[in-house]
């Protein structure tokens, strides 16, 4: 089994804890960072332009992706072009449609024109990849984000789809497919096997990896025995 430096797929680090992410960035195993308003929201985020400047004079030779957060797609441009400029390490993210499910290709299509390194979130489906793989810039670094997870989450096996979708963006030499959604450990080897250039996994289950990953099973059953045992004492159990 591997450990997290030995994995060839690129591990991204998906957070909005300011202390996780600049831990995190410190790791060599880790080669960028992501988050998004979600995530910002559930850490307490209050000033969207703040923390992200305020990360930035750390974050510097990593690549971080950015999130817009509008449905309008003309303030969904100039937030993107505002956000280019904060740093050139950084990668705007934008969504495959707004939440009206109104298509955002013909702006990401702009938007590449323009120079802008794209992160495209939130694909599930093929039609969704194909699209992006047709209106990228070839000739600017952009990361296409499939959420495995919430592929899985439908009882769907990812696999497959990410494969097909690496196979769709073969006329993109600077497009790299991102697996997203982490659920589980198992999730960074099974990305890596579908031929997936980047992972984003989250803060916690980064920390479960790098304590369990490559670890032996009959060592993992004792442990697991072990913490029954010490439960049960702890909780003064008798029969």
């Amino acid at each position: 089994m591997k450990s997290l430096s030995d994995l060839k797929i690129q591990i991204y680090a998906d957070g909005a804890d300011k202390a996780g992410i600049l831990d995190l960035y410190a790791k060599p195993y880790i080669k960028g960072l992501t988050t998004n308003p979600t995530l910002m929201k559930k850490a307490g985020i209050k000033d969207y332009e703040a923390f992200a400047k305020d990360i930035l004079q750390t974050v510097t030779a990593k690549p971080i992706s950015l999130e817009v957060f509008t449905d309008d797609l003309s303030e969904m441009r100039r937030q993107a072009l505002k956000i280019k400029g904060w740093a050139n390490n950084v990668y705007t993210k934008i969504p495959i449609t707004n939440s009206r499910g109104e298509s955002c290709l013909p702006l990401i299509k702009e938007l590449g024109q323009e120079g802008v390194k794209l992160n495209v979130t939130a694909i599930l489906t093929l039609k969704q990849v194909a699209g992006v793989a047709e209106s990228l810039n070839p000739a600017v670094p952009s990361v296409v984000s499939v959420f495995a997870g919430r592929i899985a989450d439908a009882g769907v096996d990812p696999q497959p789809i990410m494969r097909a979708s690496r196979a769709l963006l073969h006329a993109q030499p600077k497009a790299e497919l991102l697996w997203a959604s982490v659920r589980e450990v198992l999730n960074l080897l099974q990305a890596e096997e579908s031929g997936c250039d980047i992972v984003t996994v989250p803060h916690d289950i980064l920390a479960k990896a790098s304590k369990m990953l490559g670890m032996d099973l009959t060592a993992l059953s004792l442990d697991t025995v072990k913490m029954f045992a010490k439960d049960a004492s702890d909780a003064g159990f008798k029969l």
